[in-house]
């Protein structure tokens, strides 16, 4: 059995509270020991010692977002090629949303994302499936057949149930299987033809907006079907602080209720859409300033629950147009720890909570293993220079599609090592 030995490390793992100096332990495809208790077991014979004096060794991230283009789109991403990715950003595992082509809403989909991930990913993949067939919003989906095959939740992705009979049906449903469902909230009339946060900026540019009420209604529906159905309800992507203050009042209502944010809306505001650039058009839109900083208390209160990458990877063809032609969505595996590492460099976010939502908190919401480095867990975690700081380049990017939101971004905290079930994926 082959013996890891990583020495000097700041150890962090929320799952226990630890944030101190020493070292973890890993003994074939499991953590051994971890944390400052574990320096003073010595070294196994025959082990390989790394030091890592002032590096930091973290449970690797659970991103719980993340669109692949894989059935059907494979030239903007593959199963295979969104792993690397995930590797090189420290993330060890995904949960694949279905907006496939076809659309993953039955259990042959299940089975053949599990299987070619399987087969060809470096980083742990899990599928979640369609609430409804197609993602039409109208027919649900088989819950107990899916959950059975491996899907690990149930969401309609980019698109919003407009059915309030539908979502109710939808959360009785998995409630009484175990299963979570995360849903993006955006009313398509209110939203209508826009493109961007309605405000004075989007008149500035001419652009049409999109209001926060178009997130925040159905939001509400939502909730409140949560609390009549008693169902696990996640609200995917909230980026207001209307969508904050309902999702905290739901909490405090005893609802089983939790809420993501994408690290663009903690890192960028409608400004940064500047001059029509369409990296940069996002759903829902990047808001005001005062909706990102209450994004960022709602994260370090507790409000939100993990932050996500979601990573949206579109081609030239689809992001080389007119901003209000242009698709939505942006790449995000690479740079989500280092772009997340501004809000600890900043004071923001302690470096534990941030850990927390980025790892431990997904991996607890999705029942998935890892998000720890509790011995006994699969080795899934990343070495990380809290320090170093890296440039994001386009001819750095992993990712098949290049629209990352954070090109020349000067980030702080780079990954030099990322491990998955004890094996070396990613060296720096």
């Amino acid at each position: 059995m082959m013996v890891t030995v990583f020495h000097n490390a700041r150890v962090v793992d929320p799952s226990r509270g630890l944030d101190e100096t020493g070292s973890v332990v890993v003994e074939g495809k499991k953590i051994a020991a971890a944390g400052a208790s574990a320096r003073n077991q010595g070294v196994p014979e025959g082990a390989t010692v790394i030091d890592c004096s002032g590096k930091a060794i973290i449970p690797g991230l659970v991103d719980g977002r993340v669109f692949i283009g894989e059935p059907g789109a494979e030239h903007r991403e593959t199963i295979a090629s969104a792993s690397h990715a995930a590797a090189a950003g420290g993330v060890t595992s995904i949960v694949m949303m279905p907006d496939t082509d076809p659309v993953i809403d039955d259990i042959a989909l299940v089975e053949f994302v599990l299987r070619t991930a399987r087969d060809t990913a470096s980083v742990n993949v899990f599928p979640a499936a369609a609430i409804t067939r197609a993602l039409e919003g109208r027919e649900m989906t088989e819950f107990g057949l899916l959950r059975e095959a491996g899907a690990v939740a149930f969401t309609d992705g980019r698109r919003t149930i407009s059915s309030a009979l539908v979502m109710r049906r939808a959360l009785t449903y998995a409630r009484d299987f175990g299963a979570v469902v995360a849903h993006e909230t955006q009313d398509a009339d209110l939203a209508s033809s826009g493109v961007m946060n309605e405000g004075l900026y989007a008149s500035w540019l001419g652009l049409s907006g999109i209001p926060r009420e178009a997130e925040t209604i159905p939001l509400e529906r939502d909730l409140a079907l949560a609390r009549l159905t008693r169902g696990t309800y996640h609200a995917a992507k909230v980026s207001t602080a209307m969508s904050a203050s309902a999702i905290a009042r739901a909490k405090a209502d005893g609802s089983r209720v939790t809420a993501g944010v994408s690290i663009n809306h903690l890192s960028l505001n409608e400004n940064d859409v500047g001059e029509y650039r369409t990296f940069f058009r996002l759903s829902p839109p990047l808001r005001e300033e005062d909706d990102r900083l209450a994004m960022i208390e709602a994260v370090r209160d507790g409000t939100v629950d993990i932050i996500v990458s979601s990573h949206d990877p579109q081609d030239v063809d689809t992001k080389r147009l007119p901003f209000a032609d242009a698709a939505a969505g942006a790449i995000g595996l690479e740079t989500l720890l280092g772009a997340a590492l501004r809000l600890y460099h900043n004071g923001d976010v302690p470096l534990l909570r941030l850990v927390e939502v980025l790892s431990t908190a997904p991996a607890r919401l999705f029942g998935l293993p890892g998000g720890t480095l509790r011995p006994g867990a699969p080795a899934d975690l990343a070495v990380v220079d809290l320090g170093e700081p890296w440039v994001v380049t386009e001819a750095s990017i992993r990712s098949r599609s290049k629209n990352t939101c954070f090109e020349g971004a000067r980030l702080q905290g780079k990954v030099l090592q990322t491990m998955v079930a004890g094996r070396t994926v990613f060296s720096a």
